[in-house]
């Protein structure tokens, strides 16, 4: 199995570096982007396995983000993260089949366990 990709997308730098952080030690490929027009751009350009993202950035809300990923990536595994998270916000990212949504502040356990049962689940890696 390759390195896994992964792509960090948040307008909080500290958080974007504190989640490489967590990764890279762990074997995956980080590449960070701190908003969603510049993950597009990265998804477009890498090979990206799985994208993390906020809900609230400029430019592009992670579920706009998401709903253009999904355009021509369907398969791409997608985490959404929000510190204000509302049913309708869940609901919503659910239709747009984002894998998982994880309210802020995640915990290094939670923020792993789900990116490894996403990349289980889309590309059977364990």
């Amino acid at each position: 199995m390759e390195n896994p990709s992964l792509l960090i997308t948040d307008d909080d730098e500290a958080l974007r570096q504190t989640l490489r952080e967590v990764f890279e030690p762990e074997g995956f490929r980080t590449l960070l982007a701190s908003d969603g027009e510049e993950a597009l751009r990265i998804v477009h350009r890498e090979r990206i396995h799985l994208v993390l993202l906020d809900m609230y950035m400029p430019k592009l809300t992670g579920l706009e983000t998401v709903r253009r990923v999904k355009q021509f990536r369907a398969l791409l595994p997608c985490i959404l993260m929000s510190g204000d998270l509302d049913e309708a916000v869940v609901e919503q990212a659910y239709r747009e089949r984002v894998h998982a949504v994880l309210p802020k502040p995640v915990t290094r356990r939670e923020v792993t366990s789900i990116v490894r049962q996403a990349l289980e689940a889309v590309y059977g890696w364990h």
